[in-house]
């Protein structure tokens, strides 16, 4: 597509790579060369923690703020009741409201890091579609809203259409689910003037059926805009790793650990995500992604810094690089590495390596660490692991004991 946006923003969605679709590009730019307007992206409350799948809209949403415009992030306290059916093959959990608000509560401090909260002309806010979905009246909501719902079209969309083409059970309140996201964006045009909606591409239903529903009702005119759905260059899905989701709150995952999973970016990626995931300048980006053999790591530990700084601090990313230094180029043992401690009681006479291993987060089960140490894929203090019915005792543990999974996945064991 070859179009020369005039705002800032569209300029700088195209150039870095966020974009995937938009409802009406010309529409969208002249509206956004007015400072100080709002668009929204919604996170449902699953979670006591966003994850690095996360993390792609939120740096949208940071660019919006920073070329003078008003991000809002709107949290599902009433939607997460539901649950969103997009993309899945079975109903979520449903969650007590109780658990929703401490969902929410947690995952406040990580948006509090991107952007700037306030009252000011493009200071964030955020609020919560419990606000609105949670007093509805169901016949009028059925009979104001729902009466311009197409259920032929609800059909039709892909996350409904997939569902049902594998013959997997939908129920009737995850159905709903796109009424309810629809009637937010209509809420959030009415209450704040809200002219746009952003997130990830598999959303594009959800969005297009607010935006239609807001023309309905109000007889405004309102925006959609989707980021692509990232994967990873060997096909992974982005934010996933061998230990499991790769979490954005640091009690959840340590700063060391999100580092080392950006520093174990492949070659192929580093270019496209400095640009996704970090604010250099696109010139530089392109030049640390053209770095060839070792030098592509330098490029790496450029991309783990620039993000852990943005997610942890400044400090904690120094901290991280330096740990990974210390592990990885001198042979040491690293004083920010995950540290499982271990009670006496636990260790008792003697403790089991598979067991500690798992417990570690090395690997998922006792057989999938009994096969890391079958292939040769366990090392401990950086020497071979190859006895699987070894058992540590205290006087082993009395000064911390380094395990490696492989060479990049490393955690320490200690008596605390």
């Amino acid at each position: 597509m070859t179009y020369h946006p005039k705002s800032d923003f569209i300029a700088i969605m195209m150039e870095r790579g966020y974009l995937a679709d938009c409802t009406d590009y010309q529409g969208l730019d002249e509206a956004l060369r007015v400072p100080g307007r709002p668009a929204y992206i919604g996170y449902d409350a699953t979670a006591k923690s966003l994850h690095v799948g996360h993390l792609l809209n939120i740096m949208m949403l940071r660019w919006f703020q920073k070329t003078g415009h008003k991000p809002i992030t709107l949290m599902g306290g009433g939607t997460t009741k539901v649950g969103d059916p997009s993309f899945r093959s079975d109903e979520r959990p449903l969650l007590t409201p109780a658990a929703i608000d401490d969902n929410i509560a947690s995952m406040k401090n990580v948006f509090a890091k991107y952007l700037a909260y306030g009252d000011g002309a493009s200071d964030a806010i955020m609020l919560n579609n419990a606000e609105w979905l949670d007093g509805l009246n169901y016949l009028e909501f059925l009979r104001d809203i729902g009466r311009h719902f197409s259920v032929n079209r609800m059909l039709s969309f892909e996350s409904v259409k997939s569902r049902l083409d594998r013959e997997q059970s939908l129920s009737f309140l995850e159905f709903n689910y796109m009424i309810l996201q629809a009637y937010d964006f209509l809420e959030l045009n009415r209450r704040y003037g809200c002219i746009l909606q952003m997130g990830g591409s598999d959303q594009w239903g959800n969005i297009v059926n607010g935006i239609d529903l807001t023309r309905r009702v109000l007889d405004h005119e309102i925006y959609g805009l989707t980021s692509p759905l990232l994967t990873t260059s060997d096909g992974r899905k982005m934010g996933k790793s061998q230990g499991g989701a790769m979490w954005l709150n640091a009690d959840m995952l340590s700063p060391y650990e999100f580092w080392q999973f950006w520093r174990n970016t492949t070659d192929a990626d580093v270019g496209r995500f400095l640009k996704l995931y970090t604010e250099l300048p696109v010139e530089d980006c392109d030049r640390l992604a053209a770095l060839a053999g070792s030098e592509i790591n330098e490029a790496k530990v450029v991309l783990a810094n620039e993000v852990t700084t943005l997610c942890h601090g400044a400090e904690a990313a120094a901290a991280a690089e330096a740990t990974a230094r210390e592990v990885f180029e001198k042979g040491g043992i690293g004083e920010d590495l995950p540290t499982l401690s271990l009670t006496p009681e636990e260790v008792g006479s003697g403790i089991s390596i598979v067991q500690v291993i798992v417990r570690a987060g090395l690997a998922k089960s006792g057989k999938e660490a009994k096969r890391l140490i079958a292939e040769n894929g366990a090392r401990m203090d950086d020497a071979p692991l190859t006895d699987a019915g070894l058992m540590l005792d205290a006087a082993a543990l009395a000064s911390p004991v380094k395990l490696s999974a492989g060479r990049k996945r490393h955690a320490l064991v200690q008596i605390g």
